[in-house]
Formats: structure tokens, sequence, C-alpha cells
């Protein structure tokens, strides 16, 4: 059992230098450059004397790098927020106005300036690299100390930051170290998600906690179909975590299987629905591998359910199951009054355990609706609906609100609304969800009334309406895919948009 995050990974630089930490695309780094370029990072922070706990903002890709640096934020004793170099401009500054950080690592180059937040620029973080310190962890990230800082979508297009704390990383990594996984002793593991995408903490958590390889996949790889189906047999992967989206893809190609795929012994997967027919797929291609879902907010840590998802759960159950909750997490299922409804029945799912996080970073009213007290203790409340079953089965029902999941990525469609309402072109407009026969999000709509315009069709329109929204401060992925039309949209007795109808029209 891992007792203390940084020490774990430290030990293993300590004792075996130069096993490899970090493959990306054939250029390998070591355990004993990962302690080294840390301890050096953490030495240079511990000298501009930054308040205790402060967090530290870092921008960057899927690097080594960007490892080392968020090893070395947490031996000086800070919290890290990570931001993709694939977010809008006005992510960045919004996220440095909401945190309020000490300060700003850029291990890629910042497309913008930060005000007053001080930043090491990324000729700065190379030449602290460069330097071999002998650097004593005595006031590393420990206990409810934030470890990091994931932002989420939020509901006015401000993002929501979820404190995760070094008790909450280890009731999870500690988890997935355990036999409910099985993960093999020192695994090679496939590291795809940005690393502002909690999802990236199933991968890096366990495997440099165990010793293992983290294998690096950059967008720029899984961007172009042909590179990806070139470069994924070469990478040697134990194990695979992802969204179902990104391995449905990879599926596409017929020699992704267990042929070309000899060493391929675990699947993982969280961040939305696995369909029966994604799982079925992996099973026929491959036969001996052990494929897991699992299911949890960024708000509790990753996941706090898991299923292993054999023939026999295939044969049972046609939608699957999302899983069982692990040890130290109770999973209540509640009416809207937030009492308990019998097994069987359908209601919001509440997490409660050591995952869980303390809130929502500088933002007390948000934290106080999403975690309540009941019966003396703090709950989250998911947002989620859900059945348990009677054997202890957790079954995913859909959101209580209009929160999606689409390719992994949640997506709060009244943070699409607010964009698509500052769009120029666009005199009022949603985006509602279509789903298909698994009952997964496959499509971004949105039903617009535009603006008077000079275009001479709705093609032009829309292709104008989507280079605003790319050229602006909007996330790719929450782009909708399709734009419909209409003169006027449907309203609520109260006067609201009746969002309800339209995804219903939509899902007919």
């Amino acid at each position: 059992m891992i007792k203390n995050m940084i020490t774990a990974i430290d030990e293993i630089a300590v004792h075996d230098p130069q096993r490899i930490a970090y493959d990306d695309l054939g250029h390998t780094n070591t355990y004993g450059e990962l302690k080294q370029r840390s301890d050096a990072l953490a030495a240079h922070l511990d000298g501009l004397s930054l308040p205790r706990e402060a967090p530290i903002m870092v921008f960057g890709g899927q690097t080594f790098d960007m490892m080392a640096t968020f090893l070395g934020v947490v031996k000086s004793g800070h919290a890290y927020a990570p931001i993709d170099t694939h977010s809008p401009l006005e992510r960045v500054t919004t996220i440095n106005e909401i945190a309020r950080p000490a300060a700003a690592i850029a291990v890629s180059e910042l497309p913008t300036t930060l005000g007053a937040t001080p930043v090491i620029t990324p000729s700065d973080l190379a030449g602290i690299f460069a330097q071999t310190v002998d650097y004593q962890v005595d006031h590393g990230v420990t206990g409810d100390e934030n470890y990091y800082i994931i932002f989420t979508s939020g509901t006015t297009g401000k993002p929501k930051g979820v404190q995760i704390s070094h008790t909450n990383l280890l009731s999870y990594v500690n988890w997935m170290l355990s036999d409910d996984f099985a993960l093999p002793a020192t695994p090679r593991t496939l590291s795809q998600a940005p690393y502002s995408f909690d999802l990236s903490v199933m991968d890096w958590g366990p495997t440099l906690a165990a010793g293992g390889t983290l294998v690096a996949l950059p967008k720029v790889v899984t961007d172009n179909f042909k590179q990806l189906f070139e470069t994924l047999p070469t990478m040697d992967l134990n194990v695979w975590v992802s969204t179902p989206s990104f391995v449905d893809i990879c599926l596409m190609e017929p020699s992704f299987d267990a042929a070309h795929y000899p060493n391929l012994s675990r699947f993982l997967f969280c961040g939305e629905e696995l369909t029966h027919a994604t799982a079925q797929n992996l099973h026929q291609r491959f036969p001996a591998a052990r494929i897991f879902n699992t299911y949890g907010p960024t708000e509790t840590t990753v996941a706090v359910t898991q299923v292993e998802i054999t023939e026999q759960i295939l044969a049972d159950y046609p939608r699957l199951p999302i899983g069982y909750a692990k040890d130290d997490t109770e999973i209540l299922v509640v009416d809207d009054q937030l009492n308990p409804v019998p097994a069987g029945t359908e209601g919001e799912l509440l997490i409660c355990g050591p995952s869980m996080s303390k809130g929502y970073l500088n933002n007390p009213e948000k934290t106080v609706k999403a975690f309540v007290p009941l019966n003396g203790r703090t709950v989250y409340r998911a947002g989620d609906l859900g059945v348990q079953l009677d054997n202890g089965l957790i079954m995913y029902r859909g959101r209580t609100d209009f929160q999606i999941k689409l390719h992994g990525y949640r997506i709060e469609l009244e943070e699409v609304n607010h964009y698509l309402s500052q769009e120029d072109h666009i005199q009022v407009g949603v985006a509602v969800p279509r789903y298909d026969r698994n009952h997964k999000v496959s499509q971004l709509i949105a039903w617009v009334v535009p603006a008077d315009h000079n275009f001479d069709s709705e093609l032009a329109l829309t292709k104008a309406i989507k280079e605003n929204l790319q050229g602006g401060d909007m996330m790719e992925y929450m782009i909708p895919q399709r734009f419909v039309y209409k003169e006027n949209l449907p309203m609520t007795p109260n006067g609201k948009v009746d969002i309800k109808s339209i995804i219903a029209e939509v899902n007919q």
C-alpha cells in the first residue's frame, strides 16, 4: 500500500534510477531523471518564497517535462492546476483569475500574458531542469492539502476548479493497485488523455507509483488516423486507459487485436458510458484480456466503481453496469429529498468516501450546492441518475440536469449555450444531445434562430458560425457538430426555451 505518492516515486528513482518512467514515441526518460528534474524545480520554487499551499498553474502537453513539473510542484508544497496546450486563450486567463495562482509554469510557450502572475518560461524551466541539487522533501503536499486542481466545465462559461488532496489521490491509487484490477507489476500504460483531463490520473497515478512506464500518445498522433494506426502497434502496451470513444476509433482498424498486441492484457475505461457493442467487440479481438468499466466524477477522484466486463456480464446485461463501489466508498441512491430508495429504484447518486474532494477552489457557492451534509457527514451530489441492484451492482441512467459526456469530455449545455448566445450570427441558440441506440451521446446539435445575415446558404452560415466559435474562446469539443435553423424556438410556460422538448424532437 502506498502511503505517500511523492516518496513512492522517489524511492523507485533511488533504487533503480535507470528504470524507464516515460516513453514518448521511442524517446525515453528514466525515474532518475524524473527525480533530478523535479528536485531541481522544487528547490527553485522554494527559493521564490511563495505562499504555502498556493496553487501553481502548469501549461503544456503530453510530455515528460509535464510529469517532472507536476512532481516538482507538489514536492515544494503546492498543488498544480494543469492546462492543456489546446485550450482557448480565455480558458487560460479565466483559470488564472479563478485559481489566483502563486505562479505559472509554461512547459510549453504560453499563448497569452497572465497579468501579475509570475511565469516560469520554457527557457527558464530548461535551465532549472539542467541543474542537479541535493533536495530533501520535507514539506511536500500531504494529507488534506491539495495535490492537483482539475478545472471542469462551468454553467456560465466559468470553469470550476476541483480540489483533489493527497489523501484523495492515495485512496484512488491504492484501489487501482489492489486485487480489484490486478494490474501487471510494472505496467507499460497508454497515456493518451490530456493531463488537464482527470482520466489521465488513471494512467499516471498507479503506473508511476508501481514503477511502470507511461507510454505517451500525443494529440498530433491521435488526430491523424494513419499515423495512429502505424504508431499503436509499436508501443508494446500492457495496460490500456481511455474513453470508450477512443477505443471505438481504434477498433476501426482490423489489426487492432491480440495477434498484433500480444502483451495488452488490461483495458480500463472511464469518462463516459461503455456500450455493450464496444465491449463485445473488444472481447472478440482480445479474448484473453480483462476489460474493466469504471465510473466516477472528477469530484471523487477519477473513479469510484468498477466491474470486469466478462462474457457473463455481457450475457446478463444489455446495458452494461458501471460496477461496485470501491471498499472505502459508499454510494447511495436517493430521491429528490435525498432519502434512500429501495434496490432497483432509480434515483440520484450520492458519493461519500476518502477520495471525495473538499470542493471547488475559490467557489464556496458551487461547493455548498454540490457537497451537502447528510446524517452527520458530507456527501457529493453527482447529478447522475442510477439504480443499485440487489447484488450491489450500479447501473447508470443518465444525468439529472443538462450535463452530458461526449467523447469522454464533460460538457454543460448551459456553457455551450453561453458561447452560442455571444456569436454574432446567432440571435438565440441552444445545444442538445442526440443519443444513439446504446444511450450514448453521439452528437451535439444546435437549434438556432439566426440573426440577419447576407449568406446565400445555410451551409455558408454554419461555416461562418463554426469559424467564429473555433477562433474564439470555446473548447473545440464543445462546438456542436450540426446546426438546425429555426424561425423561433419552443418556449415553456415560464418563458424559457423548452430544451426538454427540443431534446425529445431531436431524439425521435
